[in-house]
């Protein structure tokens, strides 16, 4: 399938560029063909902004969502070449060959931005899913594009009713991809973690027929992995193993010391909707695991999490997964950090703009002690990025995070890296 139209947007010091490259296969069964080869970019047609561009969650207990990115185009400024009724053989996005639009959806979108040594970064791969036109008399006429990553696609799939084999969870996960009625690209297209646990198999664990993938997976990645599964900012499905302990090694420093990258918001959670002193895990074959603390449930009453019908193959899974949800007693952490591009160094933008979901970060903030300012830091693991670019403003990106527990390299001889039960091989 051939590439198709470039749009090149171009403001506030950045590039950022849209590309609506192919119909997709699967979508109807026929290809586009070649738009036009000699098509050239067509500059500052979005109006005002792009709107939204969100990929993850927010924290641990939601699932992951279909990744989002909307933008306006301003096609009363493109002379009506967005418009999916003009046919004329002057409109180079239409497709004279098959009588069909070229901008239209089911084609490939990729938001790209070039860094300070004008290498393009990609920050959202996708699907466009609809345009909504908005024709004014008198006034602009503007296409809102409505855009999903993979997860679209995912969520629209179905799986044939089958028993599946005893195996980790990287393994369903591409035994799933691979099978015929989902037939997900292979090769770089996905990077699939081995997996820390085994999923059940035979009858008790079959599939039944039209089980939606999405969901399948968001079952495996609550009921048995927890760890998580997205697309990436390239389009890649990811699917990562269980969150647990990782090295001192932030990705970037935020703070309000006036060095590292600065930020005009930080948000900070105190609650008891952190506590769980009571986790009951029960698997399809009638495994079950329960972990419970009672000094919590003392002092906060019982706060319950019931997982029933886990896809873990067996008790002792069941059991480990209980221990590993237990969180009796709440601390406060910072749940989200924003920064302004335009308070950024060149540098600092190209850090920030090339985040990943997984990747952590180092926040620090003073905040006040007995009336004497002390600074506060935590290392937090990213789960959700959401991007804001507005042509008056700039970019603006704000990313949603969850605690980590933080080991470091064990180094012999060094007198704070090298003690055992504190560093990584402790």
């Amino acid at each position: 399938m051939a590439e198709g139209v470039v749009i090149a947007l171009i403001s506030g010091g950045f590039t950022v560029v849209v590309a609506l490259i192919h119909k997709l296969l699967k979508e109807n069964r026929h290809d586009h063909g070649i738009v036009a080869d000699s098509l050239n970019r067509i500059e500052q047609k979005v109006d005002r902004h792009i709107e939204n561009h969100d990929r993850g969650r927010q924290n641990t207990d939601d699932q992951f969502p279909v990744g989002t990115m909307t933008f306006v185009l301003n096609d009363t400024l493109a002379d009506g070449v967005f418009n999916p009724f003009d046919d004329s053989t002057s409109n180079p996005y239409y497709d004279q060959a098959l009588d069909f639009p070229g901008l239209a959806p089911g084609r490939a979108v990729k938001l790209i931005r070039y860094d300070n040594a004008n290498n393009p970064e990609l920050l959202f791969s996708g699907i466009i899913i609809n345009y909504e036109y908005q024709f004014r008399l008198g006034g602009l006429d503007t296409v809102t594009v409505f855009c999903g990553d993979n997860m679209y696609r995912l969520g629209n799939t179905f799986i044939d009713g089958h028993n599946p084999t005893k195996e980790l969870t990287g393994a369903r996960i591409n035994a799933i991809l691979n099978r015929t009625e989902v037939n997900y690209p292979t090769g770089a297209a996905r990077s699939i973690a081995t997996g820390t646990v085994e999923l059940g198999g035979s009858s008790q664990y079959a599939i039944s027929q039209g089980t939606n993938v999405a969901a399948y997976f968001q079952q495996i990645t609550f009921s048995a992995e927890r760890g998580r599964i997205f697309v990436d900012r390239e389009g890649v499905l990811v699917s990562q193993n269980r969150i647990g302990s990782t090295l001192s090694n932030p990705a970037v420093t935020f703070s309000d010391q006036g060095t590292d990258v600065p930020y005009n918001d930080l948000g900070i959670d105190f609650k008891a909707d952190e506590i769980i002193n009571l986790v009951e895990v029960t698997t399809r074959a009638n495994g079950n695991g329960t972990a419970s603390d009672t000094a919590s449930q003392t002092e906060y009453f019982v706060k319950s999490l019931y997982i029933q019908d886990s896809l873990l193959h067996d008790a002792t899974a069941a059991q480990d997964l209980a221990t590993y949800l237990l969180e009796p007693e709440p601390a406060p952490r910072f749940t989200n950090v924003q920064s302004w591009f335009g308070s950024l160094t060149a540098a600092q933008r190209d850090s920030v703009a090339i985040l990943e979901i997984g990747d952590t970060v180092l926040i620090q903030k003073d905040v006040l002690i007995g009336g004497v300012p002390t600074l506060r830091s935590q290392e937090s693991a990213i789960e959700g990025i959401e991007h804001r670019i507005d042509f008056d403003r700039g970019h603006t990106i704000r990313v949603s995070t969850s605690p980590t527990t933080i080991v470091y390299e064990l180094i012999l001889d060094d007198p704070n890296d090298g003690i055992l039960d504190t560093n990584v091989l402790g």
